[in-house]
Formats: structure tokens, sequence, C-alpha cells
């Protein structure tokens, strides 16, 4: 019996080459991310139309979203809150709101009041030295 190891073989090989196998089975698991999403959970992602409620003062208030996470959304999408979805300013609005919940903090780097609202004229600065009257 002769030693298939030293058998030359004519034509076009179809044997994998050496480190391909590897990159089949990378593509592999690169289409299966691709294909989950990426969702880590496998939980749907919670899409919510913001533009009825954002950029248009004070329209709506916590009472009106069916769930946490809407109000959220639209916290994210003005984080100026002129609806006061905030009122306690640590970035999470209507934290009383049903599921799906949405806790992740909006970043807020502007001043608000004792209620969490946005303070949006300028403060006066203080006086340092009263006036003088004029001399007489």
């Amino acid at each position: 019996m002769a030693d298939q190891s030293r058998t030359i073989h004519k034509g076009r090989d179809h044997r994998p080459r050496p480190g391909s196998r590897t990159a089949i089975a990378a593509a592999g698991v690169i289409a299966a991310i691709a294909l989950t999403g990426c969702g880590g959970d496998g939980a749907a992602e919670h899409t919510f139309d913001v533009t009825p409620y954002t950029h248009k003062g004070h329209v709506v208030d916590c009472a009106a979203f069916t769930s946490q996470a809407d109000a959220q959304a639209v916290l994210r999408a003005d984080a100026l809150d002129p609806n006061q979805l905030d009122r306690d300013g640590d970035g999470v609005a209507c934290p009383d709101r049903p599921e799906p919940t949405d806790k992740k903090p909006v970043h807020r780097d502007f001043m608000t009041d004792v209620d969490g609202a946005p303070v949006t004229e300028p403060i006066a600065e203080p006086a340092t030295e009263p006036a003088k009257p004029p001399p007489t």
C-alpha cells in the first residue's frame, strides 16, 4: 500500500489551505453577530417617535406616557426638558411610569433650579461694592 501523504495530486486541490478553516469560522461568527444585532440580551429595541413632544415648549407631562422608556426618549431628544419630565434633575424621566424602562441618565450640563427645571436666563452677578452717592 502506498503512503498517501506522498501521493501527488493532479489538477486543482479542493482541500482547504492551512488557516482557511479559521477564516471560515471567523466569518461564520461575524455573520452570527450581525444577524443577532449585537443585542446582548436578545430584547428588541424600543422605538418611540419623539417628534410631537420635542422643541415645542411644555406640551406634555409624565401621565401622558405609557412607559418610562417613552418619557426617557423625549428627555434624550430635548435635554432642556421643557416638559419637566425630570423634576429632580437626575437625568431619569418619569421614574414611576411602567415598563419598558430606560434608566440610563441623560447628561444635563446646565444649571437647574430647585425643581430641576433648567435655568434659561443668566444669573445676575452680585454687586461687589455698593454705589457711592455723587459728590455735592
